[in-house]
């Protein structure tokens, strides 16, 4: 089974809709954070521009990135500026750092 890591950063205030739409979408896992940046937005009366968002991060199968990540743009966006971003990437393994053994088709 192939894997992919999506990876969102979106509006830190939308982060509770967020984690609740991927909770009833059945998501099993994933890692959020705050973190701070500018692109597409910045924060011009900011010394350094940055603004604050939260990112998440999390790993699924291949068949299922798509529909997550319309759901995580569903759920965060404004439709304004700085709405955020969300990236799928291949996985190329993954392991359990427990067992020390890969992941695989069978969890």
């Amino acid at each position: 089974m192939k894997y992919r890591k999506v990876t969102a950063i979106f509006r830190l205030e939308l982060l509770d809709k967020v984690e609740h739409k991927l909770q009833e979408l059945g998501v099993k896992g994933l890692s959020a954070s705050k973190v701070k940046g500018y692109g597409e937005y910045a924060d011009f009366y900011a010394k350094d521009w940055m603004t604050r968002h939260a990112r998440i991060e999390l790993f699924v199968n291949a068949n299922e990135a798509e529909g997550i990540a319309l759901a995580i743009m569903d759920a965060a966006s404004l439709d304004m500026k700085g709405d955020g971003i969300v990236a799928i990437l291949p996985v190329e393994k993954l392991y359990r750092i427990r067992t020390k053994t890969e992941i695989n088709n069978e969890e």
